[in-house]
């Protein structure tokens, strides 16, 4: 894992580029895939700060701490650092736990079968007429459908009235996906 270490009114010492390459590399106990870390280093005033910045595939974890002298805040840092990566990785293993996770008893047999075919589907030829929602709306009442396609007098298209299930009516108006 390569570690970027930038300081801000602050000298980089061998001695504080150890400690932090210490705490960082730490990191790779909960992945082995860490692509870089990011560690700032200030001071603003009394406080000192540390922040760091684990890029990994697919997430980037960002920790911020402050403390009176320089050690204290990486440790915080690095601490918080590993709080989060704990927490996505519990995250990662409960995800795959549930995707591997076998089917209950009850199920299983059902899913080692082959679905059935699918039966013919009936086709049902209607004519499409020009009308109003209205006008098609009394229609299927008067022929006790639960749907009618008609041709919408007013823009020309084709739309479909039904019956919902809470016995209310509906206009179905088909719309083209856009190319994006």
């Amino acid at each position: 894992m390569d570690i970027h270490l930038t300081a801000k009114q602050i000298k980089i010492t061998p001695a504080i580029r150890a400690y932090v390459e210490e705490k960082v590399g730490k990191t790779q106990r909960y992945f082995d895939h860490i692509i870089n870390a990011q560690v700032f280093l200030s001071v603003q005033k009394r406080f000192h700060n540390a922040e760091i910045v684990v890029h990994a595939p697919g997430q980037t974890i960002r920790a911020l701490a402050m403390a009176a002298d320089l050690y204290s805040a990486v440790d915080l840092a690095a601490d918080k650092i590993d709080a989060q990566l704990k927490k996505f990785k519990e995250r990662l293993k409960a995800k795959h736990r549930s995707v591997r996770a076998a089917p209950p008893p009850e199920l299983a047999p059902a899913l080692s079968e082959p679905p059935a075919p699918l039966p013919a589907l009936p086709v049902i030829r209607q004519l499409v007429a020009p009308m109003t929602p209205e006008e098609a709306a009394r229609e299927m009442e008067s022929l006790g459908h639960n749907f009618r396609i008609f041709q919408d007098r007013a823009s020309k298209q084709i739309h479909v009235v039904f019956r919902r299930d809470d016995e209310s009516l509906a206009i179905l108006r088909p719309v083209q996906k856009n190319g994006g």
